[in-house]
């Protein structure tokens, strides 16, 4: 949109900026005059554009916006202009709560019942220990409800259930200040931070060949990539893939075995199934107290997207306890 703020830009006038032939191939907002119009107040008006800069020469700047046709700019029009970070990559974009969604065909026999925008969840069928994700509320978003009445019907579902209840909420936000008041208690273990990578990205960054036999074991869309020694598995992972995503899940190694690239070998293993499959943007969980652990997902490419905690309302509740 145009604006107008006199004849000069906050005090600039046409020329100077920090945009020149060194900008091209990179991502700049450019400020420029629109001569022969007059803005609202009566004076010049301004006009802005993002994207690429495709060219500087012969007296004009070329800027590629995301969408629709590269716009030409003539530079002594140029009021300011500076470069700007590239847009993160699309699978950053997507909110915490769709990216979450991502996470539930981890589990087959998990009933889920929406609240709004929050996602009821409980495993009809755990096999061992609770897990916290496959267990709790999803409460990202807009439940739809008076914060109260969401709590409530929370608390129902669990207690119908035979369950305590928890709530799974991205770290910082509204939502998480609102358990807070409500008098709920952080769990003190269980942080983490969800992981996104794009699966080219990452396949490149891995050996061509790996050392170790990996035996794979899918079933539609789920897999378990394994290194055995003997009878019993030393490494081991498990990935499922929805749509264009694949995620990565248990990604374990025995102690006396590490660091001998068996978690790259079962991992590129999932990932090569996973884009076999259509996948483009692998997503794993890993807590934010495992720094090992995450120097790994670094390493490979990974970034976090967004951070999660868990909330229990009372710290007598199971959940407290480990």
């Amino acid at each position: 949109m145009p604006d107008a703020s006199g004849p000069q830009e906050n005090g600039h006038e046409p020329g100077q900026h920090l945009l020149g032939p060194h900008v091209v191939g990179q991502r700049v907002v450019v400020r420029r005059l629109l001569r022969g119009v007059t803005g609202p107040s009566g004076g010049p008006a301004f006009t802005d554009v993002l994207g690429v800069c495709l060219s500087w020469a012969d007296g004009a700047c070329v800027v590629q916006p995301e969408t629709g046709a590269a716009v030409t700019v003539a530079i002594a029009d140029i009021v300011s202009g500076k470069p700007v970070p590239p847009r993160p990559a699309a699978r950053l974009r997507v909110s915490a709560r769709d990216a979450e969604s991502r996470t539930g065909g981890l589990w087959t026999t998990v009933e889920r019942e929406p609240l709004g925008d929050w996602e009821l969840r409980t495993d009809r069928a755990p096999v061992g220990r609770l897990l916290k994700r496959a267990n709790s509320c999803l409460a990202i978003g807009d439940p739809g409800l008076p914060f109260p009445e969401a709590v409530a019907a929370v608390e129902a579902f669990y207690a119908a259930r035979g369950r305590d209840p928890l709530v799974q909420v991205e770290a910082d936000s509204a939502v998480e200040e609102a358990f807070a008041r409500a008098g709920w208690q952080r769990l003190a273990y269980g942080e983490s931070d969800l992981l996104l990578a794009s699966v080219a990205r990452v396949r490149r960054s891995l050996p061509r060949a790996s050392a170790h036999q990996v035996e794979l074991s899918a079933d539609g869309v789920r897999a378990v990539a394994s290194v055995d020694a003997g009878c019993d598995p030393v490494a081991e992972a498990q990935a499922v893939v929805d749509g264009d995503w694949a995620g990565l899940h248990a990604v374990t190694v025995d102690p006396a075995h590490r660091r001998r690239g068996l978690a790259t070998a079962v991992v590129g293993e999932l990932l090569g199934w996973a884009a076999e499959r259509g996948a483009l943007t692998a997503w794993l969980h890993v807590e934010t107290d495992n720094p090992g652990g995450r120097a790994f997902w670094d390493a490979l490419g990974f970034a976090a997207h967004h951070t999660c905690r868990y909330w229990a309302p009372r710290a007598s509740s199971s959940w407290h306890r480990p």
